[in-house]
């Protein structure tokens, strides 16, 4: 969740965990794909975005970067995004402006509506209200909203990621631009551009690349 951000305005006020139930049933979204349009840059991808999409689109890394991503940085560290076409249209959307990669969508468009508020030691969800145009939804699970399989060890993962990207962005402040800048290319090609064996489980080998990432690179973060 954005920082400086009043829950309050944006927020039904509550706190969720992933058991519990939240009005965020949008009928399929027949008839609607705003959330898919005009998003700029703020559709970040994650290595296990990656690794879905690669699994299921059978391309590289650099295959998305010529088509449907790009690279950003934010706040010092470099990340791929959703890229836009040129009518500002998500370039997943197709000829009835349906998502064609839904079984398989980044987690940020599983996430919408809600959002995650990180604390100290773990995150919460909240559903934000201004966001979805739909009228009338209907109350569901937040774990079957998201439809990750193996929940507990995806939602282990992203505080994970996150924590990561926190670190390296507070550290970029402290460090020469040409460490931040070969830090940052390995970064990318560590996390993104060396493909995952998409056959096998996600997550030992995302932890492998991390604790190589933290030996390699020296920096202080917990594997």
């Amino acid at each position: 969740m954005r920082k400086n951000v009043d829950l309050n305005e944006i927020s039904d006020g509550r706190k969720y965990r992933s058991a519990d139930m939240v009005k965020a049933g949008c009928h399929d979204c027949k008839d609607c794909s705003s959330c898919c349009q005009e998003m700029g840059e703020s559709i970040l991808l994650e290595p296990y975005d990656i690794y879905m999409l690669q699994g299921n689109l059978h391309v590289g890394f650099e295959t998305l970067l010529k088509r449907e991503a790009a690279l950003g940085m934010e706040d010092g560290v470099i990340l791929p995004h959703i890229r836009m076409d040129d009518k500002e249209r998500c370039p997943f959307l197709d000829e009835n402006e349906r998502c064609s990669i839904h079984a398989f969508r980044p987690g940020l468009c599983r996430l919408f509506p809600l959002g995650r508020v990180y604390e100290e030691d773990g995150f919460y969800y909240i559903l934000q209200v201004h966001e979805c145009p739909k009228p009338n939804k209907t109350k569901v699970k937040i774990q079957k909203w998201m439809g990750v399989p193996s929940f507990g060890e995806y939602e282990t993962y992203v505080l994970k990621w996150h924590n990561l990207i926190k670190y390296l962005q507070e550290d970029a402040k402290e460090i020469g631009e040409e460490l931040l800048r070969t830090r940052n290319l390995y970064f990318l090609n560590l996390f993104y551009v060396y493909p995952f064996h998409t056959g096998e489980d996600f997550y030992p080998q995302f932890y492998a690349r991390m604790k190589e990432f933290i030996s390699k690179t020296g920096i202080s973060f917990p594997v």
